[in-house]
């Protein structure tokens, strides 16, 4: 990674912090976008005097395009983007707050393409690397996060396809699909008092994994340019049962989801809509503030 400019949304904490950090001890110039100034100012002091940080939005495409062109301005050149950028908020469909749930696929799904969008002619003067951050959620849906996994399934879907699109054109494209891992956003959904029970009741799926395994594997992708990275390996296996996995999901749903349900609903009824179904996390939190402000 010596040499290499990396561009990683979602830079602030979490695995977008974490993975900067590390590819900054490989010698990678970090180039930081996030909406948190003070942890993106932080992480970018971790990364070396040469890493840079831009307060940027991925929902708004005019803010995302003046911070990746100036980016492209002061290195030069942009050899790897990691669209991380992403949220998840709990709660079921019917009940939860419509705009939350339209949030989560802007940040999550369109908040991804314009990143592409807006980063590609720069891969493609590199020969670069684009790695889309999908997850878990894209090959198991669980349920009271539908929108997470709307999202997460539609990166997914858009990563293969421009993996077909651009390998004659020399830019490599990777799929991270990654199970829970201890992050800000992860503990978030683990405090909300319906949908965190929900989450550490699933059999094996349930099970956090910890922060510096996911960045083992993360950066392990990028340095090799990978198509796929799963954290952990066994998400690869278990894509081959795809077919299955919704009646298993649904087998399992009819014993615990009427009771979370009735638990949703309660909720909300107590502490409204909006604050039930927010989104998780600190980095939530930022996006849930930026977006009452637009």
């Amino acid at each position: 990674m010596a040499g290499k400019v990396v561009l990683i949304t979602g830079a602030s904490r979490g695995i977008g912090a974490a993975v900067a950090r590390r590819l900054a001890s490989e010698g990678a110039t970090l180039a930081l976008v996030g909406l948190e100034p003070d942890e993106l100012k932080q992480v970018a002091e971790d990364c070396g005097p040469d890493a840079g940080w831009w307060e940027a939005d991925v929902t708004d495409t005019d803010s995302l395009r003046t911070a990746v062109e100036a980016i492209a301005e002061r290195y030069g050149r942009i050899d790897v983007v990691v669209a991380n950028a992403g949220i998840a908020a709990p709660g079921f469909t019917r009940s939860m707050d419509p705009a939350v749930w339209e949030c989560v696929l802007d940040v999550d799904l369109y908040g991804v393409w314009r990143t592409v969008h807006l980063t590609l002619p720069h891969l493609l003067e590199s020969k670069g690397y684009l790695l889309l951050v999908s997850s878990l959620a894209a090959v198991v849906h669980i349920p009271g996060l539908a929108a997470y996994n709307v999202s997460k399934a539609g990166v997914e879907a858009m990563g293969n396809s421009l993996r077909a699109e651009l390998k004659h054109l020399g830019v490599d494209v990777g799929v991270a699909h990654m199970t829970f891992v201890d992050t800000d956003m992860v503990r978030g959904i683990d405090e909300h008092p319906v949908f965190g029970k929900v989450r550490t009741g699933l059999p094996m799926i349930g099970r956090t994994y910890p922060l510096e395994f996911a960045v083992d594997k993360f950066t392990q992708g990028i340095g090799k340019r990978s198509r796929v990275v799963h954290v952990p390996g066994w998400i690869g296996p278990l894509k081959i049962f795809r077919a299955l996995i919704p009646h298993l999901v649904e087998l399992g749903a009819r014993f615990n989801v009427p009771k979370a349900d009735r638990a949703a609903l309660a909720d909300i009824e107590a502490r409204g809509a909006a604050a039930s179904s927010r989104a998780s996390g600190a980095g939530g939190r930022a996006d849930t503030e930026k977006a009452a402000k637009r």
